[in-house]
């Protein structure tokens, strides 16, 4: 039986790891797809102290090695639920079988948010992605559409149009909404053109994305692109865990910042707990704040 199993080994989950490994807890480390989770798809990380500019990736990979160089173990393997048994005594089922372990801290993240249009899923990988890192370099040479206008959307727009001739970024609000020195750097790309108050109405094409239909106050257009890269938000997955966490409306964890929930022993950080700032060092703070109480929890007779 581990002392801690952590769900989740991005930026939240592996810090809660570093925190529980250096109190000489044993540990287990879930993911159910890639370790280091959406900072492991940002192009520039500027914001992390110390360091002034790294790749996600590298950053995510460094931690990944820290922790597992502490002792900590690691499974690919996806969660489909926890169980109670008593106290300090937890079942978690994976789609390979069961792991126990006496504290669990669940820092599953945030999943891509669909534009819920026709066809989209069916694209998904024709065209259509939510990943311009993983995807982008495919499209060179090409004319992409860009769908959001927060920072994720704006780290894209830079990222894909070193390598696109043109990037038509669709933003839905009449304003762009992230880091002020992000928004300045995509205005000052010549090769990005900035939609405002646009809406990607239809994804066109038989076999792969051929173009896009948009909308606007101008009317409709049509926009002949091979790829359409959707950055407009997260939605937490949290619907296996309700037995022992209460959700809020939006289905992210109820829960503070002291990462507790009504089932002791069980924690969460980082995105898929209901919180203002969803940031790479508040992300850190969670898997610090959720580790500590776990191992506090640990010490109770």
């Amino acid at each position: 039986m581990y002392d801690i199993i952590i769900i989740g080994a991005g930026m939240a989950g592996m810090t809660a790891a570093l925190y529980a490994l250096r109190t000489d807890k044993s540990v287990l480390l879930l993911e159910a797809e890639t370790v280091g989770g959406q900072i492991a798809n940002s192009p520039r990380v500027e914001n992390y102290p110390t360091i002034e500019a790294i790749g996600g990736s590298e950053l995510a990979n460094r931690l990944f090695e820290q922790v597992l160089s502490l002792g900590a173990e690691f499974e690919l393997e996806r969660v489909q639920k926890v169980e109670k048994l008593a106290e300090k005594h937890f079942v978690v089922t994976t789609d390979y079988g069961t792991h126990e372990c006496k504290a669990v801290i669940v820092a599953a993240g945030a999943r891509h948010r669909p534009l819920g249009l026709a066809r989209e899923e069916e694209l998904v990988g024709k065209g259509v992605s939510y990943c311009a890192v993983c995807d982008g370099p495919f499209f060179k040479g090409e004319e992409v559409a860009l769908i959001g206008g927060a920072n994720s959307a704006l780290q894209y727009a830079l990222a894909l149009s070193s390598y696109c001739t043109k990037v038509h970024m669709l933003v839905m609000l009449d304003y762009l909404m992230g880091e002020d020195a992000l928004i300045r750097a995509v205005k000052n790309t010549p090769n990005v053109e900035i939609y405002m108050q646009t809406v990607c109405e239809e994804f066109m094409g038989e076999d792969s994305l051929s173009a896009v239909r948009i909308k606007n106050a101008d009317g409709e257009k049509i926009l002949p692109v091979k790829g359409a890269f959707v950055a407009i938000g997260q939605m937490p997955d949290n619907e296996a865990y309700t037995n022992l966490a209460d959700l809020n409306p939006w289905g992210y964890f109820d829960s503070g910042e002291d990462c507790t929930t009504k089932t002791a022993g069980f924690y969460v950080a980082g995105d898929c707990r209901s919180k203002r700032v969803r940031q790479l060092t508040t992300a850190a703070a969670d898997g610090a704040s959720a580790a500590i109480a776990a191992c506090n929890y640990l010490l109770q007779e």
